[in-house]
């Protein structure tokens, strides 16, 4: 077949004089290969497990409605996958024909992330956890064999346990040599007392608060040479887990996770520790990084641990209170002034020490509002879709705290529901010059500059070998 490029792609590659890089597309794993890999690894039984994993909507439909909540069960993604367009469907399937078809999107370089390894990150089923695994890193390093010039797949990293991080880590990248990486950044643990229901569930974001250590995971990525990039699925915690409309639970659930994990390394000091290392939060955009951003500069001046002396109890002058509620208070307060020590000192203004630490920035090694700046602008890059017009707001130094712009990757999610023609991804990004949103500079930050720059942050030589380092 000819895969020619449609006039408007044609024209906009005409434009421009950079590459472009997808850092965040999606492949479609062949599931009859899968299962095969998965029983090679761990057995038969597990393989069944497998299947019985890939047929969960089924299983969704068959507990009672007044029982889902229980079981943790809610309406997840259901028709997720290209259909009418069988091209694009293949196209994510096979990688020969991804290839053959990277010029027609004008793509030159693509970041491929899985699809049905993205839902075993985190299944609480550890033997299966593992194997799949396993199991899909290495249909990655098989299938992409003779293809890696063009497109690097991404190697899954389950986070559910420190040691199994590690251990796949070496597996995928010290042995099969697939050098970028994706990991879950929300690990579901049980809560105490409460094992028996399966929906009773606490949120670890494997940094500030977690129970678990994972330095030992950060310092080996370090080692290797892989950016850490987290995919989680924000469905089924929170206001998300309703039992009638994936619409209702998708909409905005990829920035509530990705929210949640870069609030949690940020306070958890991850990246002070970890200089080496950038962090990526994938398909959620960048509006929320901006808020976050805007909300920690503005929470540390009033709650830094100096600023925190101003709201100290003690400092409280109890006569003079008192003498102003009586002059001023009317009847209804100054009657029951006798009252107030005992009954009125307590919301928000307990007078005993608060227990824990008084500085809550402590943890995170951030000194002032420059280091807060230096994480956002340098540390954190944040995957960006086309289509989502927000992605300016990286861009709008007049609209960001201290003038910062953030570093949003273009990320085409091609491969799944919300790209229904693959040609389309590129003219869609293109809007944002069209439109005056970007200019020039910062287009080209957006569509190349600062996925190359997420994966050389840790390995310099990430696109050795690949055609994008021939036009750097």
């Amino acid at each position: 077949m000819n895969f020619e490029r449609i006039a408007e792609i044609e024209q906009i590659r005409g434009r421009i004089d950079h590459p472009v890089i997808d850092g965040d597309g999606h492949l479609i794993e062949f599931a009859p290969l899968v299962r095969d890999l998965v029983k090679e690894e761990a057995g038969e039984s597990v393989a069944e497990r497998y299947e019985a994993m890939m047929g969960s909507g089924k299983r969704f439909r068959d507990i009672p409605h007044d029982m889902k909540t229980r079981f943790g069960a809610f309406r997840y993604t259901w028709w997720g996958l290209p259909s009418a367009n069988t091209l694009d469907r293949a196209t994510s399937m096979a990688p020969d024909l991804m290839r053959a078809r990277l010029d027609e999107l004008g793509l030159d370089f693509a970041i491929l992330y899985g699809t049905s390894s993205l839902g075993a990150l985190s299944s609480p089923d550890e033997e299966l956890r593992r194997a799949l695994a396993r199991a899909h890193n290495r249909y990655y390093a098989e299938l992409f064999t003779g293809h890696r010039d063009r497109m690097e797949p991404v190697a899954v990293i389950p986070m559910m346990e420190p040691d199994e991080a590690i251990a796949e880590l070496d597996f995928a990248v010290g042995e099969l040599g697939l050098k970028a990486v994706v990991m879950n950044g929300i690990a579901f643990r049980p809560i105490p007392g409460a094992e028996d229901v399966p929906g009773a569930k606490w949120i670890d974001t494997l940094g500030h608060d977690s129970d678990r250590d994972y330095d030992p995971v950060w310092k080996r990525c370090e080692e290797l040479g892989v950016s850490p990039t987290f995919h989680h699925a924000g469905l089924g915690w929170g206001s998300r887990a309703g039992r009638k409309s994936y619409v209702y639970n998708h909409l905005g659930h990829f920035a509530a996770a990705g929210e949640a994990t870069c609030r949690s390394l940020f306070l958890g000091g991850v990246p002070k520790r970890f200089p080496k290392l950038a962090f990526a939060f994938l398909e959620g955009g960048v509006a929320w990084g901006l808020s976050l951003y805007a909300a920690l500069l503005g929470v540390y001046e009033k709650r830094n641990v100096e600023a925190m002396e101003h709201l100290n109890p003690a400092k409280l002058d109890r006569a003079k209170l008192l003498d102003l509620l009586r002059e001023y208070g009317g009847d209804p307060i100054s009657k029951r002034l006798d009252r107030m020590y005992d009954e009125g000192f307590l919301f928000l203004h307990d007078p005993d020490d608060p227990g824990g630490s008084r500085d809550e920035f402590a943890e995170s090694g951030i000194e002032g509002p420059d280091d807060i700046e230096d994480v956002f602008k340098n540390r954190f890059y944040f995957g960006c879709e086309a289509d989502d017009a927000m992605n300016a707001l990286a861009f709008s130094p007049k609209l960001s705290p201290r003038g910062a712009e953030l570093k949003a990757v273009f990320a085409s999610d091609i491969g799944h529901w919300d790209i229904p023609d693959f040609r389309d991804v590129l003219p869609e990004a293109w809007e944002l010059r069209e439109d005056g949103l970007l200019d020039e500079h910062q287009w080209k930050a957006f569509m190349y500059s600062n996925a190359y720059d997420l994966m050389t942050a840790a390995n310099p030589g990430f696109f050795d070998g690949t055609v994008v380092a021939d036009r750097v």
